[in-house]
């Protein structure tokens, strides 16, 4: 009988509904929460439904089927860690509103000067620091045209602002952006730019894509969020462009390396706003439901040879 091992944690009706899905089949059901499980846990799964360490997968020989219970899937690219024969899926379409939430909350931050003022409240100094921007017209550049994307796009462009989006290959474009480009064309959008966020994945096609040549093409006084994986962005030219001036400032709920080392000098900059990779998870209510409600209905795809929602492209990272 093949096993089945599910790390996301549920609730009571949510596991009585993955029985239901596997009680016509010969499957064996294990809940474990991912810090319980073991090799031999992972050894004996034919099908997986959320995350395990990724240094245990080259004991799943059995593995067929992967259901990851996030959006980032990079950890799992390497053939030596999951074998190509393995179905890699994710959870796309369960964190665009407490990520683009995030990343509304990163953007009134970092144009109303809130960690300079966060410093002064610590400090016990009154003091005003300077002139603000607004949403109300600005251009906002979001780089990955995805669930979260899109979701941000939205409340951006309902805030009053011109939504420009970038994405790898050109389809056809959500009514939220005013323009499309392709992410060849980058460097020709850069520079109009208020805003740039970045939700891309981590591959190395997306490894450094901005690097100080890019940071260079910004416009003077811009801002840079990232919510998607540092990697994507070089530290250290970005550094250079906040201590030069080159941007105003810069949001980060990723960082490269992460977690972020004591030493880094972002910590200690007073426009640079950074969260612990918290933008997703299951911290905002309901996230979690949105989850298992992917991680199910994948399951009784797979079970009942429906094509799967959320394959993801090893070369593009989703």
């Amino acid at each position: 009988m093949k096993t089945i091992l599910v790390t996301v944690p549920v609730t009571d009706e949510e596991e009585q509904r993955i029985r239901v899905i596997t009680s016509p089949k010969e499957y064996a059901l294990k809940f474990k929460p991912v810090h319980d499980i073991t090799e031999e846990d992972v050894a004996d799964a034919s099908i997986i439904l959320g995350h395990v360490p990724a240094e245990m997968l080259p004991f799943a020989k059995k593995l067929e089927w992967l259901q990851l219970s996030s959006a980032g899937a990079d950890r799992y690219f390497n053939a030596d860690t999951l074998p190509e024969s393995v179905i890699l899926t994710n959870a796309v379409g369960a964190y665009g509103l407490t990520v683009s939430e995030h990343m509304t909350a990163f953007t009134f931050s970092l144009i109303r000067r809130f960690p300079q003022y966060s410093r002064n409240q610590f400090n016990h100094e009154w003091k005003i620091m300077g002139d603000v921007k607004s949403i109300q017209g600005s251009t906002v550049l979001v780089i990955g045209m995805g669930d979260i994307g899109t979701a941000y796009a939205k409340q951006m462009r309902a805030l009053g602002a011109y939504v420009i989006g970038v994405r790898r290959t050109r389809k056809p474009m959500p009514a939220v952006f005013s323009e499309q480009f392709t992410i060849d064309q980058l460097d020709e959008v850069l520079p109009r730019a208020d805003v740039v966020a970045m939700v891309i994945p981590g591959s190395d096609a997306t490894r450094k894509i901005l690097n100080s040549e890019r940071f260079a093409l910004m416009k003077d006084g811009s801002y840079l969020i990232n919510v998607g994986r540092g990697i994507s962005v070089d530290t250290y030219a970005l550094i250079d462009a906040l201590r030069s001036g080159k941007l105003a400032g810069a949001a980060l709920d990723v960082t490269d390396p992460e977690p972020l080392p004591k030493d880094s000098e972002l910590w200690d900059m007073d426009n640079v706003i950074i969260t612990p990779h918290a933008a997703g998870n299951y911290l905002l209510e309901g996230t979690l439901e949105r989850v298992v409600e992917i991680l199910t209905e994948n399951l009784a795809n797979y079970l009942n040879g429906r094509p799967l929602r959320n394959i993801v492209d090893r070369d593009f990272g989703y």
